[in-house]
């Protein structure tokens, strides 16, 4: 059959399956996704990974119900380095011509000061700090964001310089062009708004997101120590059906933002909201289940994840890490493969993620029976790979099953708030 392969999803939850298919490996790269005549979405795949594909799966991971299939498109998919070029060239043509009227000549260092990438958020184009840094840009005046922002096809414009170090991660974000820096984002049926200058948003975290979304919570009081605007605290409630949910942040303006996305999305009679550093959250033995959504290390909150656990049944710990692995040496087998070199990568990658998990585990069990008196019984459930931080440095998440080993062992003459920080 002719054709190349693709999977034919609805349109609203195109982004969703192709980050599934991203986190997968089974996207194909080099081609762009396109719109077909019914108003479905066809995502290109790898001809090797077709028959891997476990399409209800892949329904479940996005919660949807509606199209999801395999075809041969035989219409045109546009190279994804073309797609590039396209939009590159518009905005080089643009701006060259924005130079000349001033007098000026295109340069190829000018060229070299473009952006070479962005974030989209609605329509509003997030630009990098490594880009329009030459003197020769402010000449331009107001001019060249609205030149900048024709050539992307924006109305807004903004540019990141740094992370704030005012310990809340907060963005230093200036907007260039636009009457204001508010965006929404709508993630498997999930709203979530914030201040582009205030709050930060994490987009590939889209996989674990989905993950939470098809947990079963229904019955379950949920605690989210680091909620943020609600990443994982909004799947929380609007799929996984917790019953309650006590969310945890300390940066004000994310408090604020978390509380406008909670009745956005219906649920706010189902969470409570905890300002404050949640090292001092007077809160014990209420939990079934804890997500500790920090990287690069969640550990300052373990002792407090394993003080919300129910006493008599335990519970769920997610525990976020950014595990550092390191690639075998080759070195002194030089026929080795590329294909040969990336198996044995990942192979060492796990091998360090479940010697990570494995200690976490040992640790957590300890915090367990100092602050209870009893033997605990922990369980690596599961080991998920949410995305790669930096090089050989993996954002994973631990499924930490804790349950008392036997009910009558424990000592309730020990408080638990004793362990207070």
């Amino acid at each position: 059959m002719e054709g190349v392969p693709c999977l034919r999803v609805s349109q609203c939850h195109a982004q969703q399956f192709r980050t599934c298919l991203q986190s997968k490996g089974a996207l194909d790269p080099s081609l762009c996704l396109v719109k077909d005549s019914d108003g479905t979405v066809l995502l290109p795949i790898l001809p090797s990974c077709l028959s891997q594909l476990d399409l209800q799966s892949l329904r479940t991971m996005v919660a949807s119900d509606g199209a999801c299939e395999i075809v041969r498109s035989q219409s045109h998919l546009l190279s994804t380095k073309k797609r590039g070029r396209t939009r590159g060239n518009k905005l080089e043509q643009i701006l060259q011509e924005l130079l000349e009227s001033h007098g000026e000549r295109w340069t190829e260092e000018l060229r070299g000061d473009l952006p070479r990438s962005f974030q989209r958020h609605e329509d509003l184009f997030l630009l990098g700090d490594n880009c329009f840094s030459l003197p020769l840009w402010k000449k331009m005046g107001p001019q060249l964001w609205s030149a900048v922002a024709k050539g992307l096809g924006a109305k807004r414009l903004a540019k990141m310089s740094q992370i704030s170090r005012d310990g809340f991660r907060s963005p230093v974000v200036t907007m260039l062009l636009g009457e204001h820096s508010w965006v929404k984002h709508v993630d498997n049926r999930i709203r979530y708004e914030f201040d582009i200058t205030q709050c930060m948003f994490s987009a590939g975290n889209i996989t674990e997101k989905l993950r939470v979304a098809g947990f079963d919570c229904r019955g379950e009081t949920v605690v989210d120590l680091y909620a943020g605007i609600g990443y994982f605290t909004l799947p929380y409630l609007v799929h996984a059906g917790a019953s309650h949910l006590h969310a945890c942040e300390w940066n004000p303006d994310a408090v604020e933002t978390l509380q406008k996305n909670l009745v956005a999305n219906g649920v706010s009679d189902r969470c409570t909201v905890h300002q404050g550093d949640n090292r001092q959250l007077r809160l014990c033995d209420i939990a079934d289940r804890v997500n500790l959504g920090l990287i690069p290390s969640s550990e300052d909150g373990w002792p407090v994840a394993c003080r919300l656990l129910k006493r008599t049944t335990g519970g769920i710990l997610h525990i976020h890490q950014n595990v550092t692995s390191v690639l075998p040496n080759t070195a002194a087998i030089p026929a080795i493969n590329d294909a040969t070199q990336r198996v044995s990568g990942k192979k060492a990658d796990r091998e360090v993620w479940q010697a990570w998990a494995d200690d976490t585990a040992n640790r957590i069990a300890s915090l367990l029976k100092d602050i209870t008196g009893a033997r605990w019984i922990t369980n690596n459930q599961h080991i998920e790979h949410v995305k790669s931080y930096a090089p050989h440095v993996h954002h994973v998440v631990l499924d930490l099953e804790c349950r008392p080993s036997c009910a009558e062992e424990m000592n309730t003459d020990v408080d638990p708030m004793a362990f207070f920080i």
